[in-house]
């Protein structure tokens, strides 16, 4: 009998031990609408491998993205810096590439070749993607090496210009260097979000001179670990605004800056981008006045992993509310809008707090509301 319980009682353990996973790996899967005219793709183009300073075997990698539901990955391993080589010997800079696209074959899951370029600052570190041979990059010129990435059709992009190694003050600047990089076509995006950190000074290099906005995990350790996954946390991203999810469609998204970071809850693009995501999130799912009143309940479908912060910018006042208001992710949530008089349509507009298209600079959307 006591056999017995104990079975009994092991079964409800793993029972609910099975729940609770299946529970955390659905809530863990990045989810983002498509917007008018382009697919959602995300991707995260920063991630490092015992290839090079990081402490996974790439299949770990794969594994990630495929639990994060990213669509898209890149080891970008230090072309110069190989702390491991000792024990992981590999002079051939395409192995965690080939490594990493091995595992990935079983799957929906595209892997884009790639490598840092790792130098003291000016350049600093940068990545170069949709390359063709990362070996090709070993040149000691910190000029050529761009012109040889360039050469082969990449992308490249500046690595965390506010990492306080390189930049004591954290604060990303723009060098003689730089410039000449961007003038040539050399450079082509900068990481406004690396790891843990934001930068509102490479947003602003990223507005001024042109360059596509990225986000990305630079993951050396476990995700699950450094964004906390457990708790509700979330690896940084890129969204990338395609018109067809393939490494093409990928490429010409980032070299048409259509692209967006998304990290620690709060977007960050430019807002011919933003926008239009935010209005596909929001949909207003019915509207209709309580009773004789002129309250009106809004139901708001958020269709994304955004915990929207709006604040209330129309001439109508909430009624259960503040001018602040929280649309929660995935989920549809109740506002109470006074409109003074029985309407059959209007509109309201909000700011998005956790959305930012400028330094201290965010979006305002409107969401147009049709009565029952």
């Amino acid at each position: 009998m006591r056999t017995c319980l104990i079975v009994i009682s092991l079964f409800f353990v793993i029972s609910s031990f099975a729940q609770t996973t299946t529970a955390h790996e659905h809530s863990r899967a990045i989810h983002f609408p498509d917007v008018p005219g382009f697919l959602t793709v995300v991707c995260d183009f920063h991630q490092h491998t015992i290839f090079s300073d990081g402490s996974v075997w790439p299949d770990i990698r794969v594994q990630e993205a495929l639990r994060d539901s990213v669509d898209a990955i890149s080891m970008t391993e230090h072309l110069e810096y190989q702390p491991h080589r000792a024990d992981v010997p590999h002079p051939d800079r395409n192995r965690s590439y080939e490594v990493t696209s091995r595992s990935a074959r079983p799957y929906d899951l595209l892997v884009i070749p790639g490598a840092e370029i790792t130098r003291s600052m000016p350049p600093g570190h940068n990545n170069a993607i949709f390359i063709e041979d990362a070996n090709k990059l070993l040149i000691k010129d910190s000029i050529e090496v761009f012109r040889e990435a360039k050469r082969q059709g990449g992308f490249t992009f500046w690595n965390h210009a506010n990492w306080i190694a390189q930049r004591k003050d954290g604060i990303a600047t723009m060098t003689p260097t730089h410039d000449y990089l961007i003038k040539e076509g050399l450079l082509h995006g900068i990481e406004v979000v690396n790891d843990l950190t934001y930068s509102d000074e490479a947003l602003q290099i990223a507005l001024d001179y042109d360059l596509a906005i990225v986000g990305t995990s630079d993951v050396h350790g476990l995700v699950d670990w450094q964004y906390k996954i457990g708790e509700g946390g979330h690896r940084p991203v890129t969204l990338a605004l395609c018109t067809e999810k393939t490494i093409d469609g990928i490429k010409q998204a980032f070299f048409e800056k259509r692209t967006i970071a998304w990290f620690n809850n709060t977007l960050v693009g430019r807002e011919r981008e933003l926008l239009p995501l935010i209005q596909a999130c929001m949909q207003v799912k019915s509207a209709s006045y309580i009773g004789t009143s002129q309250v009106v309940e809004v139901k708001i479908f958020n269709d994304s992993d955004v915990e929207y912060v709006l604040m209330n910018k129309s001439p109508y006042t909430l009624h259960a509310n503040t001018d602040v208001i929280i649309i929660h992710p995935n989920t549809t949530t109740t506002i109470q809008v006074k409109t003074v008089e029985e309407m059959s349509n209007f509109s309201m507009d909000f700011e998005v707090l956790n959305a930012v298209t400028a330094p201290k600079t965010h979006p305002t959307f409107t969401l147009e509301v049709k009565t029952n």
